[in-house]
């Protein structure tokens, strides 16, 4: 049993971004149990929250890892996403004024060092760990991935980089056992490199001019442009610190074996995406079609609802913070007759009360709320993102934010094929159920 962690007390770092040479304060805060690691832009108003999750991450023409949520966006966050999920810390909240944290050396030390002297707090709550049992591989070009089963109590990683055709880096192998070896010591101190046509490049993008060869590890023909390096293999070093970041998206602690070869955050990204998919299939047979957590019958105990507005079939998941639930969209729902005729869609508002009623029956099932029903307050960031057609399964996802004696608020979303559909944050009143 692995327990999950979070820090002890704030702690905070400030400079420009990487690219952009805006200023940013960046503040790490500790989180609770299962609520993941979330970005806070506090420049906004209201500030906006966004989840570090694979379902969030952006395509960016610089190649690095960014989330984007609605018009919002966080930009550059590998680096930090490392530090975090290198020290094995799983719940935190990291609060920024402006779209890019700040670069500081190029490397994840900064955040280790500022991380490190907050202190790192085991919490009550055990981890989610995906044991990989079954190879799975992604390839782009000469770019390539392979999760194999290995260990069962770390991640080993092996990265080959093969830059032959740039003779100051060459080819060089590095491997690297998560929560075994030294991140601190062997990882974070190494920095992002760039070849000298791409530092050009970029500088002609407008991106990166505040930095110069001095701030950046700058590779020439001969070696590094008026830098040292600080390992012989720097670089990739480098690239497992960028791709523990991009696993940091997953949410789930891997263990087994992990191959990389010339990936970057591209590829990384789609190896992501095929884990997360994997974990849904994995939660889906955990339980079986026959076997759910709650059939309709005991969904019908706990809500109000009947035909033809219960939106929840059954329950595959429930646990003291999350509930995972199903709602099959058949073309015989009596919505489709009007809406629309030729081109039937679920109206989203019904997809916004199918997440809503998966929130009532987590808030109601909790020991404390027993013999509560959970009736809509508010609803806040709601989000419609990709249209519900005649057999498409709703995957709904509900976690619980706060649960008090008579209020509860719960943050959902509802997915279609691994991809979102719609999210939203519910606020309802907990009240005495009515005997039927």
């Amino acid at each position: 049993m692995t327990l999950q962690r979070t820090i002890e007390q704030a702690a905070e770092v400030e400079g420009p971004g990487l690219f952009h040479a805006a200023p940013c304060h960046l503040r790490f805060l500790p989180a609770q149990e299962d609520r993941g690691i979330v970005f806070v832009r506090t420049d906004l108003v209201p500030p906006v929250e966004i989840p570090a999750d694979i379902h969030y991450q952006a395509s960016r023409p610089h190649r690095t890892t960014s989330l984007t949520r609605d018009e919002t966006s966080v930009e550059t966050v590998e680096h930090v996403l490392s530090a975090i999920w290198g020290l094995g810390i799983d719940n935190l909240r990291i609060e920024l004024d402006a779209p890019e944290p700040p670069s500081l050396d190029g490397s994840a030390l900064p955040f280790v060092q500022v991380l490190q002297g907050a202190g790192i707090v085991e919490q009550e709550t055990e981890r989610e760990i995906f044991v990989i049992k079954e190879p799975l591989i992604v390839s782009d070009g000469d770019a390539s991935l392979a999760v194999l089963p290995g260990p069962t109590d770390t991640l080993e990683v092996f990265y080959d980089l093969d830059y032959s055709e740039t003779p100051s880096i060459a080819r060089q192998t590095f491997s690297f056992r998560m929560g075994k070896d030294d991140y601190a010591a062997e990882i974070a101190p190494s920095r992002t490199f760039l070849l000298e046509s791409e530092a050009t490049q970029f500088r002609e993008m407008g991106l990166g001019e505040h930095l110069s060869a001095a701030d950046v590890l700058v590779m020439g023909p001969a070696g590094p442009v008026d830098n040292e390096l600080r390992f012989a293999d720097e670089h990739v070093r480098h690239k497992i610190q960028d791709l523990i970041g991009d696993i940091a998206l997953l949410g789930h602690r891997l263990r087994g074996r992990l191959l990389a070869t010339r990936s970057g955050h591209e590829a990384n990204h789609n190896l992501v995406r095929k884990l997360a998919e994997a974990i849904v299939e994995k939660e889906k047979a955990a339980t079986g079609p026959g076997e759910p957590v709650m059939d309709i019958r005991k969904i019908m105990r706990l809500l109000p609802h009947r035909y033809p507005f219960l939106m929840v079939d059954r329950i595959l998941s429930i646990e003291e913070n999350k509930a995972i639930g199903v709602k099959n969209v058949s073309i015989n729902e009596p919505f489709f007759q009007g809406h629309y005729p030729g081109v039937p869609l679920m109206p989203g508002v019904l997809i916004v009360e199918a997440m809503a009623q998966l929130s009532g029956i987590l808030l109601s099932s909790r020991l404390e709320h027993t013999g509560k029903t959970a009736v809509l307050l508010s609803m806040d960031r709601v989000k419609l993102r990709r249209p519900v057609r005649p057999g498409d399964q709703l995957v709904l996802e509900a976690e619980a934010l706060h649960a008090r004696t008579r209020t509860g608020h719960a943050r959902c979303r509802a997915l279609v094929n691994n991809e979102i559909a719609a999210e939203a944050e519910i606020k309802f009143m907990l009240v005495d159920s009515e005997p039927v």
